[in-house]
């Protein structure tokens, strides 16, 4: 195998870089862990690319901006950076984030390859200049549902915050478990307190808790009441969006927090690239790399890809979504319209359900394959 040359043995030959607008939840109330395993994959990605020559001998340089999980601001940093010059955007890990985001530079213009949000309507209409990685909510969702049909549950409780992305949640479970006999019941954190839903969950003879809730509160708060309820001891708690997936999951309930199915974009066995980057990721965080840290990884190397292949004018990187296929970290990477779906999308990443295993919490445990 050959080895990359290290940075001081390429040569540019313009000084003037290539640059991609980063979008990453840094600080709260943004899910900061995933953001910065994200970056790392970002700027992982970044770093292979330049210590292989760069895009047509230019550096490739990330510019960065906190989008905090707030909208409006992810918004105005889309317009800074279009007008800051930057060949496409990246990243964005909150899926209502991720859509503000994703509405602006269809408006503007930009090419976003959208790294870890899943919301099915990235946008409102259909629009060729919005790219995903990450799996539909629909897709990944309905392969958590059948897993809780497997595993014998078909009465669901979800503890649910009020957004767009949560009540898509509930609709796609609602759906797939009703076409099977299951029931959802809704558990509105807007008027529950953790106590509360304890009681909600006997009254309704719920087999398993589903937490569409943010992290660290209300989750952590409702896993320690559920928990520490001895009528609920057979309960299974389940959280699909992959609050158990960061450390801080770990450190905030300890065992509490094992056992508890999320939803993970990995394969079974990662192949040589994404051995050699994960081994990479882990060096950078000082912790194993969670799918995020692979998903921002993911995106640098399309979009590297796609700015060598076509150049960096806006609208030729926008019309190169169809002709990407290259090899990921996690299978090989191919763009398509798929129904339903109003962006240019893989289909698919290896989805798994999996949970923190109750005897080695820092192992994950493989429930589910979809």
């Amino acid at each position: 195998m050959n080895t990359p040359p290290s940075p001081a043995a390429v040569e540019w030959t313009d000084g003037s870089s290539v640059r991609i607008g980063a979008l990453v939840p840094l600080t709260r109330p943004g899910w900061v862990e995933a953001g910065r395993h994200l970056l790392a994959g970002l700027e992982l990605g970044v770093r292979d690319v330049n210590d292989t020559g760069g895009v047509g001998g230019r550096p490739l340089e990330l510019v960065v901006r906190d989008t905090a999980a707030d909208p409006q601001r992810a918004a105005a940093a889309v317009d800074e950076l279009a007008r800051m010059g930057v060949a496409a955007l990246a990243g964005e890990y909150h899926s209502v984030v991720a859509r503000a985001a994703a509405a602006r530079a269809d408006a503007l213009g930009l090419p976003f390859l959208c790294s870890s949000a899943v919301l099915d309507a990235l946008t409102d209409q259909p629009t060729d200049w919005v790219a995903r990685l990450a799996p539909a909510q629909s897709h990944g969702w309905q392969i958590y549902a059948d897993f809780l049909l497997g595993a014998g549950h078909s009465r669901i409780a979800v503890a649910a915050q009020p957004s767009v992305y949560w009540a898509s949640g509930t609709r796609i479970l609602r759906d797939r478990l009703a076409a099977r006999g299951g029931t959802v019941v809704e558990l509105d954190m807007g008027e529950l307190d953790p106590a509360a839903v304890c009681d909600q969950l006997v009254e309704n003879r719920a087999t398993a808790l589903l937490l569409l809730a943010g992290h660290p509160e209300p989750a952590v708060s409702i896993v320690k009441s559920v928990r520490h309820d001895q009528r609920l001891a057979e309960i299974l708690i389940g959280a699909p969006a992959g609050q158990p997936e960061f450390t801080e999951w770990a450190k905030s309930l300890g065992d509490d927090g094992t056992a508890i199915p999320f939803l993970r974009y990995l394969p079974e066995r990662l192949g040589a690239l994404g051995a050699r980057v994960g081994t990479a990721l882990r060096e950078r965080l000082g912790e194993a790399p969670s799918f995020v840290a692979f998903e921002g990884y993911d995106t640098v190397a399309v979009l590297a890809d796609v700015l060598r292949s076509h150049g960096v004018d806006r609208a030729r990187v926008a019309e190169s979504w169809p002709r990407v296929a290259i090899e990921g970290t996690r299978g090989r990477i191919q763009l398509s319209r798929t129904p339903g779906i109003s962006v240019w999308q893989w289909t698919w990443t290896p989805v798994q359900v999996v949970d923190r295993d109750p005897a080695e919490p820092g192992r994950f445990r493989v429930l589910h394959t979809g």
